[in-house]
């Protein structure tokens, strides 16, 4: 075991630490230059001109801090390494200011802390995140619409509990899917809303003496208002959580149909056929079409839904204050877990939008399956108005003889539902061969369901038109989103611009 003496001698005596540098401060650096320089700046372009409208700088004041701004070698900063000499970025971007323009640059944190500007630069991070997740769900979701479009009279057999259940449409069960999706969408859309608040002026955590504008400062950046609370603006994390709860269910609502796929891709399925582009080739055996891309959106999105819970976990039993935990050690977990849901979203697209389907593959399953038997059900009631639970009973007796004679759904004949009838009423029945034709055929099992969210291709194209309607909206309001935050950096830049003489 190693002495005192020695640590000190390997670690060394002053700040920081050898390995506190290598575990903690270098990465956290590195992180910092590629997500959190652009917020860092601008909210010191933000916070000038917030300082300079409420009289708190000087005009030659704040022209000589926006031309030190101005001047700052961006590049330079991103491809800094970590020497210890500076804390974390925040100090190295501050000690280069205060070179360029001077003592007076000091005053550019006034009536604000590191604490509030954490918190603010990761809640712009994390919304631009957001927005990038959002983006491609939404092209997710318009490629599903248009598959389920194209297969809006495409009949197969739906499953409970694993086994055959009723015959429905692959369109079904895509907008399911689409359901799904679209109620991740606005879980992620409100982890954004809830997201997008400023904690600029809290400061430390008790606001300021100085009579700044925190409302100047959040409309500045884009923020859609206060996180009011000075102290939960600085201990509040739950915005955090948030977003990594919609993105663990996301991620977990996604993983389970991808799992559908990847089954509907083996021979004995016999579903769907994945394109060349997103399948590979085994090196022993000729014949194989490995439907890799399924199997790495699997573990993929578990791996995202991995990192989301591990915020949460990390999250649990923390104060409920400024703490580091809440700050740079778990926002990378939640920007890892978007970034793979982001791409797996993308991947999806790419995949359903060039995926083959076994029309009739699916059809002649259906009508030889016992799917249908529930529609004969119904037709006994409807043509000897028998009870259900009678003609249940009968249909029971039918499937049970033909499962024993070996033949399929489509084999049964009027004879065999008579001898049935006669089991269980004591006389036949008035059902004719056609209508016993008709109760078994799948196709008409499924254009009779017009109930709504049914199955029939009527309804399906009535629920595509709903749900792409409802995308467009989506799409406007993710433009405009993307749009103000552009604009009010834009502003900010021209600002610096503007009062630096460039």
């Amino acid at each position: 075991m190693k002495g005192k003496e020695q640590i000190f001698q390997q670690e060394g005596e002053r700040f920081p630490g050898k390995t506190y540098t290598e575990a903690v401060l270098a990465p956290a650096f590195n992180e910092a230059k590629v997500h959190l320089l652009g917020p860092m700046m601008a909210i010191n372009k933000a916070h000038l001109i917030m300082l300079r409208e409420t009289e708190l700088l000087q005009e030659n004041e704040a022209r000589a801090i926006a031309r030190a701004i101005h001047s700052l070698d961006m590049e330079a900063l991103r491809q800094a390494a970590y020497t210890g000499q500076f804390e974390d970025l925040f100090f190295q971007v501050e000690d280069e200011l205060l070179k360029a323009a001077g003592d007076i640059a000091g005053n550019l944190h006034l009536a604000r802390s590191r604490n509030d500007m954490g918190v603010t630069i990761y809640r712009m991070v994390l919304r631009e995140k957001l927005l990038v997740a959002l983006n491609s769900a939404l092209l997710l979701k318009e490629q599903l619409l248009a598959f389920a479009e194209e297969h809006a009279e495409t009949v197969m057999i739906g499953y409970t509990h694993t086994q055959q259940a009723q015959p429905t449409t692959m369109a079904h069960y895509i907008i399911a899917v689409v359901d799904s999706l679209s109620r991740d969408i606005e879980r992620l859309k409100s982890a954004y809303r809830t997201c997008n608040h400023s904690s600029m002026g809290a400061a430390a955590l008790t606001t300021s003496g100085f009579a700044i504008s925190r409302e100047r400062m959040a409309e500045l950046l884009a923020f859609d208002g206060l996180v009011e609370n000075s102290y939960d603006a600085i201990g509040g994390a739950d915005y955090l959580g948030e977003a990594a709860s919609a993105t663990q269910l996301a991620a977990i609502n996604l993983g389970r149909t991808v799992q559908d796929f990847l089954t509907w891709c083996t021979a004995e399925f016999a579903v769907v056929k994945v394109a060349s582009p997103y399948v590979q080739i085994s090196s022993i055996m000729p014949q194989k079409r490995n439907p890799v891309s399924f199997e790495h959106m699997r573990s993929l999105l578990s791996s995202a839904a991995g990192n989301a819970g591990t915020v949460l976990a990390m999250m649990h039993n923390t104060p409920f204050g400024d703490i580091v935990d809440t700050e740079d050690d778990m926002q990378p977990y939640v920007w890892r877990s978007l970034s793979v849901l982001e791409q797996m979203y993308r991947l999806l697209a790419c995949v359903i939008g060039t995926l083959e389907v076994n029309r009739e593959g699916l059809l002649e399953r259906a009508k030889g399956s016992f799917a249908t038997v529930t529609e004969l059900a119904d037709t006994l009631v409807r043509t000897d108005r028998l009870s259900f639970r009678n003609a249940h009973h009968i249909v029971s007796h039918v499937v049970k003889a033909a499962v024993a004679q070996g033949i399929s759904a489509n084999q049964i004949s009027l004879a065999m539902v008579n001898d049935a009838a006669q089991a269980v009423l004591g006389h036949d029945l008035k059902l004719t061969e056609a209508q016993l034709s008709q109760a078994l055929d799948p196709v008409h099992f499924v254009a009779i369901r017009s109930l709504p969210g049914g199955p029939s291709a009527k309804e399906m194209n009535r629920m595509i038109a709903v749900r792409k309607q409802k995308l467009a909206s989506e799409r406007t309001d993710w433009a405009e989103r993307v749009s103000a935050n552009a604009a009010a950096l834009r502003l900010l830049d021209d600002t610096m611009a503007k009062w630096s003489g460039a």
